[in-house]
């Protein structure tokens, strides 16, 4: 059985994290199989948003722990290994940025250390009021440094700082508050509110969208004038598109747009 299972349908791509036994602690095998997922993604034009959910209690239980305690045996005590995981992890993390398809989070259960980096990773996210976020590997002495840089992207660094330095969780409620999750609703409306969130970004212009989501992270990274003049750049790109320019017509003929009709 795929440790990702994938479910495409109406321009949504659906991954599935699918080792509920194991809460579906990102091993090595789910590490690769994640990155080819969406490496496969990053070229299906097919595909206009991704949805990453999980089965059994848990979202994602972070790094595999036993794995890790593995690792260490070697001669350099594991140091190797140890940086070639965090590596591979945070090329997935980036992948998922990288991405020309928004990547919606769908939460249940708990999003632990490496799991709540996942959801941060995320461009958005959806929750059950039941799931439960934290990077508490500072609780068993590890300071969760690699998700720090997703969570401190993702919300205030105050917030973050006090979650990784404390190892507490924070509810659906405080994610929600705190930015960390788009919206958090009832156990059992969680699939209806992600899809409907996904169909909505879906029935957009998906090369505007994919525009817009590069940019989005790559003017993050500047100083405001620079943001400016790159997100200048990208309008003018945008604007000469055929179809940018046909969605102009309709919306001033008022008529739906081609991509809508």
């Amino acid at each position: 059985m795929p440790l990702v299972l994938r479910e495409d349908k109406d321009g949504i791509a659906t991954l599935t994290l699918n080792a509920p036994q194991r809460l579906n602690a990102l091993s090595d095998a789910m590490l690769a199989e994640l990155a080819g997922r969406i490496e496969d993604l990053s070229g299906d034009r097919s595909i206009r948003v991704v949805i990453l959910g999980a089965t059994g209690k848990a979202f994602c239980a972070g790094h595999d722990l036993k794995e890790m305690q593995a690792g260490r045996q070697s001669q350099d005590g594991g140091a190797a290994y140890f940086a070639d995981l965090f590596a591979r992890c945070s090329q997935v993390m980036l992948g998922l940025q990288r991405l020309p398809q928004p990547v919606i989070a769908r939460v249940h259960g708990v999003a632990a250390a490496a799991g709540c980096q996942l959801v941060a990773s995320c461009d958005m996210a959806v929750a059950s009021t039941e799931a439960r976020f934290g990077v508490n590997g500072v609780n068993i002495g590890l300071f969760c440094s690699t998700p720090m840089v997703a969570m401190t992207r993702a919300i205030a660094p105050r917030k973050a700082f006090e979650m990784l330095v404390t190892g507490r969780f924070a509810d659906a409620a405080e994610a929600e508050a705190m930015g960390l999750v788009n919206r958090a609703v009832a156990a059992e409306d969680l699939d209806h509110a992600t899809e409907d969130l996904a169909r909505t970004v879906a029935s957009k212009l998906d090369r505007a969208v994919s525009l817009g989501k590069r940019a989005f992270y790559d003017q993050a990274a500047l100083e405001t004038e620079a943001a400016y003049a790159l997100t200048g750049q990208v309008m003018v790109e945008n604007l000469l598109d055929r179809q940018t320019e046909e969605g102009i017509a309709a919306f001033l003929d008022k008529r739906p747009p081609p991509w809508a009709e």
